[in-house]
């Protein structure tokens, strides 16, 4: 999967667009019917942070009809992420938030969970109703290996026991992601809109 400038630069920006709208409980921006090419993409996610603080985290692992459509609608629920009801984000904070969208190839279920190559592998791990994930990069911003990727994704995440993704009645898959990514309030490691691929 690799997605060309033009539309990281579109995708961005319609990320922008949709955050200021949700926060400023305006209309969401309506891409152009037929604009944007289909692209073999199992789900994404879009990931905000101030000054490296994590305002919101929301995504899907179903493939996106239209790219463009479900960038607007994923960023503006990012915006409404629930782990933030008390403290929503403010119109003052859209200037400094960072920005990731996260395009997700479709999860591969593995049985053989220690093989997770810890910021190169994303983990989606289900067990009954319970169910958690962890995007690629989790694991290389925390410094976790891939023992301690796993079970903080079964107790953090899935709110299963640490050690659940031994059993093999768990359900473990990995997928790969390529992360387009607008900095404001960190110092940007690529200029604006380039993509850095971990996979």
């Amino acid at each position: 999967m690799s997605v060309e400038a033009a539309l990281r630069d579109k995708l961005i920006s319609l990320a922008r667009d949709a955050l200021a709208a949700a926060v400023s409980g305006r209309p969401l921006p309506a891409p152009e019917p037929g604009d944007a090419p289909p692209l073999p993409c199992g789900g994404m996610f879009v990931t905000l942070r101030n000054r490296g603080r994590l305002r919101g985290c929301i995504g899907t692992f179903q493939p996106p009809a239209n790219l463009e459509e479900t960038v607007v609608e994923t960023a503006a629920a990012a915006v409404r992420d629930p782990r933030f009801v008390l403290a929503p984000i403010t119109r003052e904070e859209l200037d400094h938030l960072d920005l990731e969208i996260s395009l997700l190839s479709p999860p591969v279920r593995t049985h053989d969970p220690l093989s997770l190559r810890p910021g190169i592998d994303g983990v989606l791990i289900h067990r009954g109703e319970a169910s958690g994930c962890f995007l690629p990069q989790v694991a290389t911003e925390q410094g976790w290996n891939a023992e301690q990727t796993l079970s903080h994704c079964c107790a953090g995440k899935a709110n299963l026991p640490p050690e659940a993704w031994r059993d093999p009645q768990t359900e473990v898959y990995f997928f790969t992601a390529e992360i387009i990514e607008d900095r404001r309030a960190t110092p940007r490691r690529k200029a604006p809109g380039q993509t850095a691929t971990r996979s």
